[in-house]
């Protein structure tokens, strides 16, 4: 296990600033211990929470499914919110000998850059990942994804529609404002899953949502439209904003069987530089690397 069951950072917490709504250039707000056992960010001023709008199309190809989820859990409230409640993988099964490198694309205010020095570090050590992209970082970067979703190191990942913490009653993490209801917790899991759909020929097997906060309410609709939700054990960057020596030290402490959780959308931080630093003696020391859907049944 890396760290215990989750990476210790200190003051940090569990900042994932790189996706939170342009707050890369600082820490977010520490997490706190949830009444679920997982952990919940501190809620305040909320951003408005940006309207999930699919193409006629696909709201009509998606309008049934849609409404079967909305009766389904109809007057359904949650009891948890936080990075790790029910449904959310954290880690990979045990016994597991690899550790799942995973990297967030956030897109919009959260950031639409492309770190393509960490691709061709990871490239270059022959290092598989899971890329968790969002709708709107997928616009913006057409050449990067089809160069990305044709190299069998890489496996693409659903990082939702407008890149909003998943909830069926409106709770927000580091400022962002989750999904409202049901039907909107659909929309941001529907939304990039029919994108991804009809670019790679198949859907994605895994689902992280912006922030990676969710209810059990929202992870049981993610399961109903066949996707598994990712957590992480280790968060390598905090949203980007660490330094090199602090990647270098939190992700080269990863232990077998961890999930890490960085970011590939922030080439100005200090994510690919601390990577560069720590998977060499990470290599060295005989870890081996995978894919999230060569790891988990």
């Amino acid at each position: 296990m890396a760290v215990g069951r989750r990476a210790v950072l200190g003051a940090v917490g569990l900042a994932l600033a790189g996706c939170a709504g342009g707050r890369s250039a600082g820490l977010a707000p520490p997490a706190m211990p949830s009444a679920s056992g997982g952990r919940t960010a501190a809620t305040g001023a909320s951003e408005p929470a940006q309207s999930v709008r699919s193409a006629p199309s696909a709201q009509s190809a998606q309008s049934g499914e849609r409404e079967a989820v909305v009766a389904r859990y109809a007057g359904i409230r949650p009891s948890a919110w936080g990075t790790d409640v029910a449904g959310v993988v954290t880690r990979l099964p045990s016994g597991t000998a690899a550790i799942a490198l995973t990297f967030d694309a956030c897109g919009g205010p959260g950031g639409s850059g492309y770190d393509a020095a960490l691709i061709e570090l990871l490239r270059s050590h022959r290092v598989a990942a899971t890329l968790f992209l969002n709708a709107r970082w997928i616009d913006a970067n057409p050449v990067a994804f089809h160069d990305l979703a044709a190299d069998p190191l890489f496996e693409i990942g659903n990082h939702g529609t407008s890149h909003r913490p998943l909830s069926v009653d409106g709770r927000s993490a580091y400022g962002i404002s989750g999904t409202r209801d049901v039907g909107e917790a659909y929309d941001e899991v529907a939304g990039d899953r029919a994108k991804l759909a009809a670019l790679l020929g198949r859907p994605p097997r895994f689902f992280r949502s912006g922030t990676a906060h969710y209810d059990e309410v929202a992870t049981r609709i993610v399961a109903d439209l066949g996707e598994q939700v990712a957590g992480f054990t280790v968060n390598g960057d905090a949203g980007a904003t660490f330094t090199p020596e602090q990647v270098r030290s939190t992700v080269g402490a990863a232990r077998p069987g961890a999930i890490v959780i960085s970011h590939l959308n922030q080439p100005a931080g200090g994510t690919a530089r601390g990577y560069a630093a720590a998977l060499p003696a990470l290599l060295d020391a005989g870890r081996t690397f995978t894919r999230l859907s060569d790891a988990l049944p």
